[in-house]
């Protein structure tokens, strides 16, 4: 109801210009469920024709310990996993249609998670803090390990920061009734607008400034350094590797 209802505002918005604008659908995509991915990406491939940009934007932030359909700890299960399935399923429109772009949107958040292969899951431990930053990592990961895949194919692939914005995706963070009052004024002042915070991915989707750039990870529509860790290609790889299994892309 919610994406129907952003579909009218938009639709109304684009058929105030004089130039008119495209056809614009909405498509159902729970990204913590393999078997929606799949039903997504096989709907996409036998209606479009053309795959230019890709934004994979979608996440939960700080949940209970919950499990995707999978069975996959919710926030890797959703943020990462999902986000890798329905990439790989659409890379070859995405080929067809070069140059084309995918954009990855991750989080700084990723400076406090690390890739821990023995516990991806969080069987053994589970705090939602560092699960969210680890698949903010992940993100990073994912991304510079597709642009290498991915150099000579006119598919770029970069990740961005999107600062902080005021939106739902903070829901499941409690915060004290006495203190609401006085974090909304802080968010009020200091959050980015949802616009806001979309504009380096509408930057890295479109600019013709970033055409060919590929691997990086961008802030506020401009490059930024990234730590050690999140340019570790033997970690990209190996998770690369793993997340084919555990998606099934790979026995």
């Amino acid at each position: 109801a919610r994406a129907e209802r952003a579909a009218r505002e938009i639709r109304a918005e684009v058929g105030e210009r004089a130039d008119g604008g495209g056809e614009l659908v909405v498509r159902e995509l729970d990204l913590a469920s393999l078997r929606s991915v799949r039903a997504f990406c096989h709907r996409v491939l036998q209606e479009e024709s053309r795959l230019d940009v890709l934004i994979n934007n979608a996440g939960i932030f700080q949940c209970p310990y919950m499990k995707t359909e999978d069975g996959f700890e919710m926030q890797f299960g959703v943020n990462h996993l999902g986000h890798f399935l329905l990439t790989n399923l659409l890379l070859g429109l995405l080929k067809n249609s070069a140059p084309s772009r995918i954009v990855v949107v991750s989080s700084k958040l990723y400076k406090y998670g690390e890739i821990n292969f023995e516990d991806l899951n969080s069987e053994i431990s589970y705090n939602k803090s560092f699960c969210y930053s680890r698949s903010k990592l992940a993100n990073i990961l994912f991304a510079r390990e597709l642009a290498r895949r991915l150099e000579g194919t006119g598919v770029t692939v970069n990740s961005l920061h999107p600062g902080i914005v005021r939106t739902n995706l903070g829901r499941h963070v409690n915060i004290p009734l006495l203190a609401k009052p006085l974090f909304n004024l802080v968010s009020w002042a200091f959050f980015k607008t949802p616009l806001e915070g979309a504009q380096t991915s509408i930057y890295l989707a479109s600019s013709p400034d970033v055409e060919g750039v590929s691997g990086k990870y961008f802030g506020d529509c401009k490059e930024e350094e990234l730590l050690p860790k999140a340019m570790d290609d033997l970690v990209a790889r190996k998770l690369w590797d793993i997340s084919e299994v555990m998606v099934g892309l790979l026995k």
